[in-house]
């Protein structure tokens, strides 16, 4: 404003207008003063390109935001590396030893009397029928040693326990085929099929097979056809991600599991994978919904190439009812080898061979405890000599 009256007051005493001559140049004045301020508005950006203004109480200056640093990819994921399958039943003695040294101790008690009398020889029967062998196989061992020693005349304890070892290893089928047939067919992988009731510890014995290949250096490819489960997806999909292999599922509840069988063949043969490893539905109520299950399964997977395997999962600890189950399913599919799960929770080992005898095929592997790594092919002289330690 005094600027403003200054030019005024200059405009009257050099051009004479007077108060006529001073109203214009006022307004131009307040005009071009308005027009400054508009470009020179808080914030705007300026001619020189100097440091903006924050509009902050403190009114500092700042510089621009830098811009961030590209950020580095994030490091890929560490699979767990499993332990071979060789050895693993010797390393898992202990837990075996645990739950079976009672039968032996007993057996072992009897015969270190040095007098095997006729009720010590009940004892013995008795014993192994306790232990789940089975009245018809026990009394054979019984019988069978009975005559030896007198045979041999002999009543020495350690020769009377090489003559139990042997009788027992006898029984156990020592020269049945224990192997898995996962020889690749050409360009096409085998395919492992694994049955079995709920509850068995089936899906985990699935996890727990890949495990087993994958330490021997095999690459797996796993099936979740047990699409009646809402869990059973999800428990595959974390046993797999733990170990890189990769689980071929439906998102569907309820999905057709001879179409996720297919699909998991599929990608095993499209990325070269050595075995495809199927888990399958274990809570159909008849033997009818069981066989057109089952038998479809086994057909849709047919159109790649063969089943090699057909494993049997059985709960060690279920005795009778186990054996019952077994028949079901062996009346249903051909099946080529029985897992016996949670054969370290009981005393009763004399299921394996009951089972063997039932149904004709080997036990090939045994579960040993809750760990990853607690899967192990069955070995026959490591078990008897483990239940004759004492």
């Amino acid at each position: 404003m005094v600027a403003d009256l200054l030019y005024a007051l200059i405009g009257v005493v050099v051009v004479g207008g007077g108060a006529a001559a001073v109203i214009p140049l006022v307004r131009s004045r307040r005009q071009q003063a308005g027009g400054d301020e508009q470009e020179a508005e808080p914030g705007s950006a300026t001619a020189v390109g100097t440091l903006e203004r924050e509009e902050t109480t403190t009114g500092t200056l700042v510089p621009p935001e830098a811009e961030a640093p590209p950020t580095a990819p994030p490091p890929r994921r560490a699979f767990e590396k499993p332990p071979p399958s060789a050895g693993r039943l010797t390393r898992l003695r202990s837990r075996l030893a645990r739950s079976h040294t009672a039968i032996g101790s007993v057996l072992l008690n009897l015969i270190s009397t040095g007098k095997l009398d006729e009720q010590a020889w009940e004892e013995m029967e008795d014993t192994l029928i306790t232990a789940d062998m089975g009245v018809g196989p026990a009394r054979e061992l019984v019988d069978q040693l009975r005559t030896e020693v007198k045979v041999e005349g002999t009543n020495d304890p350690a020769e009377v326990r090489e003559l139990l070892r042997r009788g027992l290893l006898e029984l156990l089928g020592p020269d049945m085929d224990r192997s898995l047939r996962l020889a690749r067919h050409g360009d096409r992988p085998s395919v492992v099929l694994v049955v079995g009731v709920n509850g068995t510890g089936k899906t985990t014995t699935c996890g727990k097979l890949a495990r087993v290949l994958i330490g021997d250096g095999k690459t797996v490819v796993l099936g979740a056809a047990d699409t009646f489960r809402a869990a059973a997806a999800d428990q595959l999909q974390t046993w797999g991600e733990r170990v890189g292999a990769q689980v071929v599922r439906s998102d569907r509840e309820g999905a057709d599991p001879a179409s996720v069988a297919f699909d998991a063949v599929n990608v095993g043969i499209q990325e070269g994978a050595d075995t495809v490893i199927v888990d399958t539905a274990g809570r159909l109520h008849t033997k009818v919904g069981l066989m057109d299950e089952l038998g479809k399964i086994k057909r849709v997977i047919e159109r790649h190439g063969s089943v090699d395997e057909v494993l049997l999962v059985l709960d060690a600890t279920t005795g009778q009812n186990g054996l019952r189950q077994a028949r079901v399913f062996a009346e249903v599919v051909d099946i080529t080898g029985i897992i016996l799960t949670k054969l370290d929770g009981t005393a009763k080992g004399g299921i394996v061979i009951q089972v063997q005898r039932e149904l004709g095929v080997p036990v090939k592997l045994v579960g040993l405890g809750e760990g990853p790594d607690d899967l192990a092919f069955f070995d026959p002289e490591v078990f008897v000599d483990t239940i004759l330690a004492g």
